[in-house]
């Protein structure tokens, strides 16, 4: 926790927490009452500011808006059973963020801008963390260009900011996925490692496209031969098969999830066996065919583990097995879950006290 600066404060006047129904919570819709903000200006990062959350002007010339250099993170605050509040794994997010400035030409975060205010505004905003089963205040760093000019270049100015929301579960039952064939999420030497606006929003239509053939997601393959697994949805990819944990290496077209090293490290502590390697598509489906395909699931911060019931390859589905209760997916979930809400050891210093 640093204490080594306190950010100005402007607290709100009307605080709508009052009016949330923490029951019918819509993934994303609900925010809390404020936001920190800290503009970039003449090389140097300005003083930070918390303040209540609402609109914002921008510059119809705004070089985020025409080129694309925006950037953001996911990541999860919980409150255990004593009511302290605890955030999952924030430095590797920070890590994660710098490396993505770096791909999109932009200033890096300083740990203290990013820590501290991350700290005072949850603090602030508690009351808006929930601690029902499932639940979390799920916490959106972000940061984009904010010249006013029209000109391919890296913009001169940015602006850093912390908006939260309070969220329940995102996916509420098994995965109807589908392989691509035809679009590309990202291709080796693009920024797809990196979480920059553009891959998602490049992502859209081809998604479109599978909802309305009755899928939730699509399973990403690669841009050069759509042979190998790469991303499902907005999730890493992960199978078992033959009590192996398989999942595609990291590339620079794939996100280094913090969920995904969470499992993988958590299999590793179990003594599982894991290989991070390519894996095709026809690997999965023959390991389908013959039974030896045990789990199938996207792991990810917004949805932690989301199992796959059905695979649609090409024009034909098949559907995986129903995991056991004692299979990894249900287990790693649990212990992930333990660890959040206090009632398991974290043995390996993930959750940050707020």
């Amino acid at each position: 926790m640093l204490d080594t600066f306190t950010i100005p404060t402007q607290r709100t006047t009307a605080s709508r927490l009052a009016a949330v129904d923490f029951d019918q919570l819509e993934f994303g819709k609900t925010f809390s009452d404020h936001m920190l903000v800290v503009d970039y200006h003449n090389g140097e990062w300005q003083e930070p500011q918390i303040v209540p959350y609402g609109d914002m002007t921008v510059s119809p010339a705004n070089s985020a808006l025409h080129y694309g250099q925006a950037i953001f993170e996911g990541m999860k605050a919980y409150k255990n059973q004593q009511g302290d509040i605890y955030i999952f794994r924030p430095y590797d997010n920070l890590s994660r963020l710098n490396l993505s400035a770096e791909r999109m030409c932009m200033p890096a975060v300083p740990e203290e801008i990013f820590m501290q205010g991350l700290n005072q505004l949850i603090r602030l905003d508690a009351e808006w963390v929930p601690n029902f089963t499932g639940s979390a205040l799920y916490i959106r760093p972000f940061m984009f260009a904010t010249d006013g000019m029209l000109g391919v270049r890296p913009s001169d100015s940015y602006r850093f900011m912390i908006i939260t929301c309070p969220v329940g579960l995102y996916y509420n039952k098994p995965l109807r996925v589908r392989f691509e064939e035809k679009y590309v999420r990202s291709a080796e030497g693009g920024a797809g490692f990196a979480k920059n606006a553009g891959n998602y929003g490049a992502a859209m239509y081809p998604t479109k496209l599978a909802q309305q053939e009755g899928y939730n997601q699509l399973i990403w393959t690669d841009a050069s031969e759509h042979k190998y697994v790469e991303e499902s949805g907005t999730m890493n990819a992960m199978f078992v098969i033959n009590d192996r944990l398989i999942t595609p290496a990291l590339s620079t077209s794939i996100l280094d999830g913090i969920t995904r090293r969470s499992v993988l490290q958590l299999a590793h502590d179990w003594g599982m066996p894991v290989e991070e390697r390519k894996v095709s598509a026809l690997e999965i489906l023959e390991a389908q065919a013959n039974g030896t395909l045990q789990e199938a699931f996207g792991v990810g911060t917004a949805a932690t583990i989301a199992p796959i019931a059905t695979i649609g390859y090409p024009g034909q589905d098949y559907t995986l097995p129903t995991p056991p209760a004692d299979a990894f997916s249900h287990r790693v979930s649990a212990a992930l879950a333990a660890i959040r809400s206090g009632e398991a050891a974290d043995q390996h210093g993930w959750m940050v006290r707020v």
